[in-house]
């Protein structure tokens, strides 16, 4: 039997291509109409976004190897890489340039200001508020965190009871941000002073079991940053145990016997040997939660709103954006608070180059 000629395999492969395309738009279409039906809406769109880009990649690959040798060494990467690289184009690469674009305008985005909304984010003085407690949870959230995260990982692999202590320490991570804030909401609770209150909070209540007296802990300047920033670390020192946990167990056993037998004691073997061989680690979980600690805001804004001195840029962002309607000015601080993570984000991927993890 004769093989079809090129002209109608080529043929037939379009005609797969635009049947692709028209299940691509005619799902979309669909997905629409189902939007008041919720239940039936995510199961169509589990099914038919799984099932179209499976098609997708198959009609692509299959356009992709019928292909001259040469060409198909290119071509091939680009059609698996490619819908990621345009999505992440179209949701990251092109939001951020209109937003940068969007900085240089006034509220109504009509005007040009030119740098008029950066010298607003510079030099307000809530944004230099918001600087400051930035700095301090970026500082003090990540010690703690980090900190904290490294002696339960050592302390708990002694131990026998490690994987109880370490589900109690991590679980804190299975709650929402906003969940978490609302949770040390009542933690922080002050009814004040009237008679007939009853005091819910618990800092509140062990404070008064031990004699002294309720606080309005949030609204007490200076301190309530540090009360905000402890739930950060109530939060994320249980991803920090667990990552330095395993770096830890991967430390070679042959290293630490020849140190022992060296004369080395357990605090000399922890910051001569253990630390050096999981500092790569250390440095990664250090860079991620201070990259966490500068876009915070979930916790800010659940706790007290950005008010009594706890501002931060993110909730500034909100604020201006969504409370004040200045498009202009929250574009600006976004492309600040933009500009503050970018160097750790590159430091930590020249960390992770120079460990040959892209290679």
């Amino acid at each position: 039997m004769a093989k079809p000629s090129r002209f109608l395999r080529s043929l037939a492969f379009l005609a797969l291509l635009l049947l692709t395309a028209f299940v691509l738009y005619g799902g979309f279409a669909l997905l629409k109409n189902l939007g008041s039906s919720k239940i039936l809406a995510t199961l169509f769109a589990l099914v038919w976004g799984i099932g179209s880009v499976a098609l997708l990649y198959f009609v692509l690959n299959m356009g992709a190897e019928r292909l001259p040798r040469r060409v198909r060494g290119v071509i091939i990467p680009l059609v698996f890489a490619g819908p990621a690289l345009v999505l992440l184009f179209w949701f990251l690469v092109f939001p951020t340039l209109r937003t940068l674009w969007l900085s240089f305008f006034d509220d109504t985005s009509t005007h040009f200001v030119f740098l008029e909304n950066f010298r607003f984010a510079f030099t307000d003085r809530i944004m230099l508020e918001s600087f400051r407690n930035n700095l301090l949870w970026m500082v003090f959230g990540t010690i703690f965190c980090v900190g904290l995260g490294l002696v339960i990982a050592v302390l708990a692999d002694r131990s026998r009871w490690e994987k109880v202590y370490k589900a109690i320490i991590f679980m804190p991570m299975a709650i929402s941000f906003v969940g978490a804030g609302v949770i040390w909401k009542f933690v922080y609770s002050y009814k004040g002073e009237a008679p007939g209150l009853l005091e819910i909070g618990l800092l509140n209540a062990v404070v008064v079991a031990l004699g002294g007296k309720a606080q309005a802990w949030l609204l007490l300047g200076g301190w309530n940053n540090f009360l905000l920033i402890a739930i950060m670390v109530w939060l994320q020192t249980g991803y920090a145990m667990v990552i330095l946990s395993s770096a830890i167990k991967a430390v070679p056993s042959e290293l630490l016997e020849a140190a022992r037998i060296d004369g080395a004691n357990e605090l000399r073997i922890f910051f001569r040997v253990i630390i050096p061989v999981i500092e790569g680690t250390l440095v990664t979980v250090t860079t991620t939660i201070v990259i966490f600690s500068l876009k915070l805001f979930d916790i800010v804004r659940v706790m007290t709103g950005g008010n009594y001195g706890t501002n931060v840029i993110a909730n500034e962002f909100y604020m201006e954006q969504f409370t004040y309607g200045q498009t202009g000015r929250a574009s600006a601080i976004a492309i600040v608070l933009l500009v503050a993570i970018v160097p750790v984000m590159i430091y930590n991927l020249r960390r992770f180059a120079e460990r040959r993890a892209f290679k």
